[in-house]
């Protein structure tokens, strides 16, 4: 029996999901739970602490306790701190622990900084959230060029959508690496809306069309963002019948700029970060989206919610083909006139709020853990890059 025991452990599979900010986890968490329920597969999560308070909250929604926890967060880090810290921490994790295969998610330093030095081990690297582009290198930055470079070293690429399948190919990736999965994100929105949520902020909203603001991209510091500020604060001050909920950035300096120009108006409420099921609660109860995020524009169509994003580009262009989101870049004019249309137009509304949902149904995770499954079991240890 022992022996059986034994040969039973040697046959499990690892799987290493190394992850580090807010976004990240929310689409990676439904993911380790899903991995962890399979039997044949050992799960060990990493995390590296990109973000560390807004990360620890996702973490403890969905009751995942990483084995490795980095913790590279310094005060206004730069991007060479991040990527000195990763480099340097991960490397002993992969080095114990050997795992067929590294997952990594999206677009961010965590993901290509783990990606590089999976691929100096020679461990196999699965990409969820595989494919996403706007081919402008600088817009999201740096986000743009991880997720392009991450897929050069990429063995199971894990594409949401069709669109994100079409770039990979184009890109000339071998078809057989991409898998159509939906996104993860959606998996996480199953478990966290509420139907008797509440919440003091919402009943503050409550005799009000609430506005949700999601603003921290990196790109967007400086005149950008007090850009985007300025043409929310006119459009609060000319309507009474609405209030606007910002739950701001911990970056600093976007705190800065958001107390600067969105202090002093009594419908603009500046609260501190939610954690994920508070925020995707939020969602579900607003009346509409303003954000440079990217994860929120995946989330928003399936609750429902027009969302204006206020970037120059997206890499998630099936929403705005859908009707549900749309490009307003960073003017503060351009801003302006489509929050107001939105506000006083019910039939603009209605065209944005009544679109489909182009992002999944809620299960990429399990499709993502039966491929692997499959695809670790029929190698038997010997997935090449």
């Amino acid at each position: 029996m022992k022996y059986k025991e034994a040969a039973d452990v040697e046959q499990k599979r690892k799987v290493m999901l190394v992850f580090g900010t807010r976004p990240e986890a929310i689409k990676m968490c439904p993911l380790v739970n899903e991995l962890k329920s399979r039997p044949g597969i050992e799960t060990v999560v990493c995390v590296t602490g990109q973000h560390r308070e807004m990360l620890d909250m996702v973490l403890r929604t969905f009751h995942v306790e990483p084995k490795y926890d980095l913790a590279i967060m310094k005060d206004r880090q730069t991007l060479y701190d991040i990527a000195t810290g990763i480099l340097t921490g991960i490397k002993d994790v992969l080095e114990q622990e050997k795992p067929d295969v590294v997952l990594v998610h999206g677009d961010t330093s965590t993901t290509f900084f783990t990606a590089l030095a999976a691929f100096y081990q020679r461990i196999p690297v699965g990409h969820v959230e595989a494919g996403l582009r706007t081919y402008n290198i600088y817009s999201p930055y740096p986000e743009e060029f991880n997720r392009q470079a991450v897929t050069i070293l990429t063995r199971f690429n894990f594409a949401p959508t069709e669109t994100a399948r079409q770039n990979l190919l184009r890109e000339q990736r071998d078809d057989r690496t991409i898998y159509v999965t939906g996104n993860t994100g959606i998996d996480a929105l199953r478990t966290t809306v509420r139907a008797d949520y509440t919440h003091p902020e919402l009943q503050w909203a409550a005799d009000s069309r609430m506005i949700l603001i999601e603003v921290h991209r990196r790109e967007n510091l400086g005149a950008p963002m007090e850009r985007m500020f300025r043409a929310i604060r006119r459009v609060s001050e000319e309507h009474p019948d609405i209030k606007v909920i910002y739950p701001i950035h911990m970056n600093p300096a976007v705190r800065e700029i958001a107390r600067a120009e969105l202090s002093g108006c009594e419908r603009i409420h500046l609260i501190e970060p939610l954690d994920v099921l508070d925020f995707h609660n939020f969602e579900a109860r607003c009346h509409l989206i303003m954000t440079d995020s990217g994860g929120i524009q995946e989330e928003a169509p399936s609750l429902g919610k027009p969302v204006l994003v206020m970037r120059d580009t997206t890499e998630r262009p099936e929403g705005v083909a859908a009707g549900t989101l749309k490009l307003v870049g960073t003017d503060e004019e351009t801003i302006y006139e489509n929050f107001k249309l939105l506000l006083e137009d019910e039939a603009a509304y209605a065209a944005m709020s009544e679109a489909s949902n182009p992002y999944g149904d809620g299960f990429a995770s399990k499709r993502i853990a039966d491929i692997l499954e499959r695809e670790l079991e029929d190698t038997h240890g010997t997935l090449g890059i």
